[in-house]
């Protein structure tokens, strides 16, 4: 047995001996009872060496400032090898630009970022607006349904047709392709099981878009991410892993933080009904809300890099070559950088100042255009709904880094 956590035989992460602790176990994450292991972990060792994980040996970086240090700094902390901890087998490894390192991380970024500038989020706003609330129109009355398969996947589904301008009847393609990425060969319920399988299923997904690249790379270029990348200097050339990889990102970029963001802030009103009638009472409140679901979900749990050369991070050396994980979960609850970071308030004085969306050069490119869906649906669900009902707690996925809700059963009544 190797030094992996079972949470629920040893239970306490109080006494557990520190060099016992992983919390790379995704069962900490799909039973819900990581916020305790973090804050142990702050306490205590806030930068954690684990030397026996299904991952092999990694660093564990815990607190808000030290999150920091590492993000700003990706001349010592390289993404090239590799944004989770899992180190893939050389021939699957697909290249991305979020895991690439200056010069060409930087101007492969710039081709997609014009998809997301503050011109082309307004006048994306009333199609997001329309299809809410077509969604919600749609939405059963006293019976209980699945929020994240009615509401949060199809309103994330429908905004990447719209991004790629992929087929819009074949929309659930771009789900599927995204947990087929994500996926832990662990879970029972795994779309797949092996590396080999899950990169079959994506070159499925490479053929699908190289097919609607070469019906736009000698037509005058479109507003839409494949266009850009089969117009743009830096991409242009790529070659098919690259291809592969820079979609995989996309997809899984524009699916996971906005879906488990509108599951988790469900979630997170229904715990805290005091937070709800706040926004019953104001629902101006909603753009203050948004990054605070944000924070509080942290869609993605951490993002890995490796060193590159030898160097101090909170009193500890980091050896050229090790793996750390920046965890912004655990950042986004240290009380030392946000005030009452275990609570979820929905008029926060400084709402933004979260983790979720990285830091530095990496930071999510699309950070604005999940902000737009998450208040725009807050704000018609508000027209519509004076509360939703949260029957049962959300089943979570078994992942360390997609903190993400499989399934929540909701009713609305009326």
């Amino acid at each position: 047995m190797n030094a992996s956590v079972d949470c629920q035989a040893l239970g306490n992460p109080w006494t557990i001996p520190l060099d016992r602790i992983d919390v790379s176990d995704a069962r900490l994450f799909q039973d819900d009872v990581w916020p305790d292991w973090f804050a142990r972990l702050r306490r205590d060792d806030p930068v954690h060496f684990t030397t026996d994980s299904q991952f092999g040996p990694y660093w564990s970086v815990t607190k808000y400032k030290d999150i920091m240090k590492v993000e700003t700094n990706p001349q010592v902390f390289s993404s090239a090898a590799g944004i989770t901890l899992l180190d893939q087998e050389t021939q699957y490894k697909l290249a991305m630009f979020i895991a690439m390192d200056p010069p060409k991380h930087d101007v492969q970024r710039l081709v997609v970022a014009p998809i997301v500038a503050p011109g082309n989020l307004a006048n994306m706003a009333g199609t997001i607006r329309e299809r809410a609330a077509k969604i919600l129109d749609a939405l059963p009355r006293n019976e209980t349904f699945d929020w994240v398969e009615h509401v949060s996947i199809e309103l994330t589904t429908q905004m990447l047709a719209t991004l790629f301008d992929y087929p819009f009847e074949k929309r659930r393609d771009l789900t599927y392709w995204s947990n087929v990425a994500t996926t832990n060969f662990k879970d029972p319920n795994a779309l797949v099981k092996t590396e080999e399988e899950r990169f079959n299923e994506l070159k499925k997904m490479a053929a699908a878009m190289m097919g609607l690249w070469n019906e736009r790379v000698n037509a005058p270029g479109g507003n839409d991410l494949i266009s850009m990348l089969a117009h743009g200097e830096a991409t242009r050339n790529m070659d098919p892993m690259e291809f592969m990889g820079n979609c995989v990102l996309l997809i899984v970029g524009g699916n996971d933080t906005t879906r488990n963001s509108i599951s988790g802030g469900l979630w997170a009103l229904s715990q805290h009904p005091d937070e709800y009638r706040k926004l019953r009472e104001n629902p101006g409140l909603i753009p203050n809300m948004v990054p605070e679901i944000i924070r509080w979900q942290t869609p993605i749990s951490y993002m890995r890099r490796t060193a590159l050369e030898d160097y101090q991070l909170g009193g500890k050396t980091i050896k050229a070559g090790d793996k750390l994980a920046m965890w912004y979960i655990s950042g986004n609850r240290d009380p030392d950088a946000i005030e009452n970071p275990d609570q979820f308030i929905i008029d926060r004085a400084r709402p933004r100042q979260h983790l979720s969306f990285g830091f530095g050069i990496h930071r999510c490119v699309g950070n604005r255009l999940a902000e737009l869906q998450l208040t725009i649906l807050w704000e018609e669900i508000m027209k519509r709904f004076p509360v939703i009902e949260v029957v049962e707690p959300p089943k979570r996925i078994l992942s360390a880094f997609v903190h993400g809700i499989s399934s929540m059963m909701v009713r609305i009544p009326g």
